[in-house]
């Protein structure tokens, strides 16, 4: 008796097709052609998500903060040389919301790395590494006193330094792609944060 559908040679080209060396299967896939720290962010989330509904104690009201970043020259205190303020909050902005994934680089989902890269290649006209580590090992170090709008601010949230990293805006907030909330505003003097803070970059003069 003759079986009817595809023969074994049109079978074998099909799965042969699916290999792990068919086109849809390569690392040039732009969301995974690296391999970056963030992973470590990403293996841990439900740790992360326990801890931070737990200790992240300073909430901010993204919503009532995403229109006055709206305004142009919301805030005024001290910027980097190089650094066009209000381009780069109307990027912070039209980030806002955007659903954090691994390996994402874009306004349909990004990681931590993936966020700083775009904001500072669209705002500031500087392409930064593409994993944490290597931004952590950028520009000059900077207080946290001395922190000011732009600055890269890094924190040890998985165990392995760094594994998180967002943009300083002001007044103790920082922009980043949250595992949990993805791309959100969150307070440094968080419990959560305040104690995984690793340091910050000045990556712009």
């Amino acid at each position: 008796m003759v079986l009817a559908g595809p023969s074994i040679l049109g079978l074998a080209f099909l799965l042969l097709g699916c290999s792990s060396s068919s086109p849809r299967f390569r690392s040039s896939d732009t969301r995974t052609e690296h391999i970056v720290q963030d992973e470590d962010e990403f293996r841990f989330a439900s740790k992360i998500r326990e801890e931070t509904a737990k200790e992240d104690d300073k909430k901010v009201d993204v919503t009532s903060l995403q229109k006055k970043l709206s305004q142009k020259s919301a805030y005024i205190n001290i910027t980097p040389q190089g650094l066009n303020r209000d381009e780069l909050l109307l990027d912070v902005v039209s980030f806002l919301g955007v659903p954090y994934q691994y390996g994402g680089n874009s306004r349909e989902g990004v990681d931590c790395s993936g966020l700083t890269c775009n904001i500072y290649s669209s705002a500031v006209k500087q392409q930064l590494p593409r994993s944490t580590k290597e931004q952590y090992q950028m520009g000059t170090p900077v207080d946290k006193i001395d922190l000011q709008f732009g600055d890269l601010v890094f924190f040890n949230t998985t165990g392995r330094k760094p594994s998180h990293v967002g943009i300083y805006i002001e007044d103790d907030l920082f922009v980043h792609a949250s595992v949990i909330s993805g791309v959100t505003i969150s307070s440094l003097e968080s419990t959560y944060y305040k104690n995984r803070f690793l340091g910050a970059r000045r990556v712009v003069e």
